[in-house]
């Protein structure tokens, strides 16, 4: 049996920008815990979090990574996340297995990209938010006016939990204390202003504190406090540093005594039913003796642990030696070995219960986002996938050897298991293998990886851009195929009608075929040929959708009707159709904010227009720097990276995430359709 009951876990992540100090706040944890002896540094490269060869030789997290410690009776399961754009998907992965999002900013440079995002991300997946500043005591920090920002940005309820004092090197806690020195503010003021916040959430509370006058016992407020995490009525702010240690101890408490528990949180949101389809609603009981439900979050391939799954327990209790599902998965596995991980290592333990995160190694069905379960009244079950950030930057490779090419294909695959944000794609016309991520960073990360893990070298070069065709009109096709060579021969034929769609649709196949003129045992051969026809593109050679195909006519053969021949007569057929339909070409849209100095203001919005680009606004940052947003086609970007580095002077960044797919220019259609050559084959 565990020492700790679910009532007694934590489950928090760490979230927010680039070198906040999240890693080292994550050391300072751990140690005033006792769960390691000495604090390490990101400097060094000897920190518990951060042990990836690559990460100490970045200087930054590139990885989520796990950590538990116990205070005050608590069982605390931390994960530490990256804080670049680049490596969101591992924040991102990361709130699916956790309960409180402690969202740390850096005293220094205020709210940054990351930070929103995370604030939004959070709130969205219903967690308990709080709000971290770190590194309080470096030179030149204006905390009251960061407080001011953050409230101006994120709302009222953002109330101060504590204070710092004696010139930053304390911290005062103002829910159970009225008076006392704080840096800034009054803590008498602030201790009034979140009572009266939490006297609020319950009507019996708020009237006797009318009536009396007094303030409710500490205890009397946990209720409160939880339904106000639960429903964002208030996100907490706390100061600490890192470095120093002002603030650990304080933020340990709250997250023992403040920070929800598993049945305090908000449930998880899971559901019955499969996805795309009708689903009701499923609620996880955080009782240890109900059938498991767990979901996977994080995977891992691990040179030496091999595949590494891990999941949140949201009910029951797993054991060692039991088994369970994948998914709707028929065969049951067995958990041969079941652990917790602390950084790098991997402690076995006998069983984990509602609340805790674990591991199970070397078992090959299970995929991110997978739900695991005992019994197959949960086969089809699911929670609610998160939104991650479409991966737009993109680069083609090549193995450097031949005879590399299946190596490469599954070690991209292992890759695309362990990280939502990273996409391979094969391009079926210029047979071109493209990996996509969030940016430079992380497919340079990518590329590092398979050349010291997988010892893997490969040519890259700039990919295609992954344009779109779509029609603007219906139309009909037509397509009677017969070939006859002696013997049985290949007859199939097919009417179809095409109509466009709403942008983002899809593609929709509606068989109308009446009187069985084209027999029910041939329609997936005539789909699949339609689906051809999409795939290989028509008008300049990329993917067809947004349209509805509908065959409403055909007729086969008593002896050559086959499969072979239905499938041929589907794809011409549609080929015929688009072709009459007007047919466009699309080109991918990105959302951009670039990070610049205010100095490169004008150049850097001027050489956005000049490329297509349209500036939805400007905003001051920190520092001197500021904010610039707009769109611009993914096309003129390929060198951005190279331009912003030349117009500030390195100082500059930026990231894109996919916007809408938009018409191109009609000079750039025919040019693209020019270097294209449908082939027009009887296969």
């Amino acid at each position: 049996m565990p020492a700790y009951t679910t009532e007694s876990i934590r489950a928090i992540a760490l979230v927010g920008h680039g070198s906040v100090g999240k890693t080292t706040l994550a050391e300072a944890l751990l140690l005033e815990a006792g769960a390691i002896a000495a604090k390490g540094t990101v400097e060094k490269g000897n920190t518990v979090c951060d042990f990836d060869p690559q990460e100490k030789l970045a200087g930054h997290s590139l990885n989520a990574a796990l950590v538990n410690f116990a205070w005050e009776g608590v069982h605390v399961h931390l994960i530490d996340t990256p804080g670049y754009p680049d490596f969101s998907g591992q924040a991102t992965a990361a709130l699916a297995g956790v309960d409180t999002a402690l969202v740390v900013i850096n005293a220094q440079t205020g709210i940054e990209l990351v930070t929103e995002r995370m604030m939004n991300a959070a709130r969205e997946r219903g967690l308990a938010r709080m709000i971290v500043i770190n590194k309080i005591d470096a030179d030149n920090v204006d905390l009251p006016g960061l407080v001011g920002e953050i409230r101006e940005r994120f709302g009222k309820q953002c109330l101060l939990l504590d204070l710092p004092s004696h010139d930053r090197q304390d911290v005062v806690e103002v829910l159970e204390h009225d008076d006392g020195e704080a840096d800034f503010d009054s803590i008498a003021h602030a201790h009034r202003e979140l009572i009266d916040q939490l006297v609020e959430e319950d009507e019996s509370l708020l009237a006797r504190y009318l009536e009396e006058g007094k303030d409710p016992d500490v205890k009397e407020l946990h209720a409160p406090f939880e339904k106000a995490l639960r429903e964002g009525h208030l996100i907490p702010i706390l100061f600490v540093s890192a470095r120093t240690g002002a603030g650990v101890r304080e933020l340990l408490h709250v997250l023992a005594s403040l920070a929800p528990n598993p049945t305090e949180s908000n449930p998880p949101p899971f559901y019955r039913g499969e996805p795309g389809q009708s689903a009701a609603p499923f609620h996880a009981e955080p009782d240890p003796a109900q059938h498991v439900l767990a979901h996977v979050f994080k995977i891992i391939s691990d040179p030496y642990m091999g595949k590494v799954g891990i999941f949140r327990v949201h009910q029951g209790t797993v054991r060692k030696d039991s088994q369970l599902f994948v998914g709707d998965g028929k065969r049951p596995f067995k958990v041969a070995h079941l652990y917790q991980i602390q950084g790098k290592d991997y402690a076995e333990v006998d069983e984990l219960v509602p609340g805790d995160i674990g591991a199970v190694a070397k078992v090959e069905e299970i995929e991110f986002d997978a739900v695991l379960h005992d019994s197959h009244d949960e086969d089809h079950i699911h929670l609610r996938p998160l939104e991650f950030p479409r991966p737009m930057q993109g680069l083609a490779v090549e193995t450097k050897r031949k005879g590399d090419e299946q190596r490469l294909f599954d070690i991209l695959h292992k890759l695309e298991l362990e990280d939502p944000c990273f996409e391979v794609e094969r391009h079926p016309t210029t047979h071109e293998t493209v990996i996509r991520g969030l940016g430079e960073m992380h497919l340079r990360y990518k590329l590092e990886k398979m050349a010291s893990q997988f010892k893997l070298e490969l040519d890259t070069r700039p990919p295609l851009i992954p344009y779109r065709e779509t029609i603007t009109a219906n139309a009909d096709g037509h397509c009677r195929h017969k070939k006859q060579s002696g013997g049985a021969g290949q007859f199939g034929e097919v009417y179809l009608r095409i109509e466009p769609l709403a942008r983002g649709a899809g593609f929709e196949f509606v068989d109308q075929v009446k009187g069985g003129v084209i027999p029910g045992v041939f329609m997936p051969a005539v789909e699949k040929g339609v689906r051809q026809a999409l795939e290989g593109g028509v008008t300049a050679g990329f993917p067809v959708e947004d349209l509805r195909v509908i065959v409403y006519d055909g007729k086969t053969h008593p002896v050559d009707g086959k499969e072979v021949a239905f499938v041929t007569a589907g794809r011409k057929a549609t080929v015929e159709a688009i072709r009459a339909a007007n047919p466009i070409v699309l080109e991918p849209i990105v959302s951009i904010e670039i990070l610049t100095p205010e100095t490169a203001i004008g150049d850097l919005t001027g050489d956005l227009s000049s490329r297509r680009g349209h500036i939805t606004g400007t905003s001051p940052r920190s520092g001197g720097t500021a904010a610039i947003t707009g769109e611009v086609p993914l096309a003129e970007i390929t060198d951005y990276a190279s331009r912003l580095k030349s117009m500030t002077g390195g100082q500059g960044s930026y990231n894109i995430e996919f916007a809408r797919h938009a018409q191109v220019p009609p000079q750039v259609q025919q040019k693209l359709a020019a270097s294209f050559l449908l082939k027009d084959d009887d296969e």
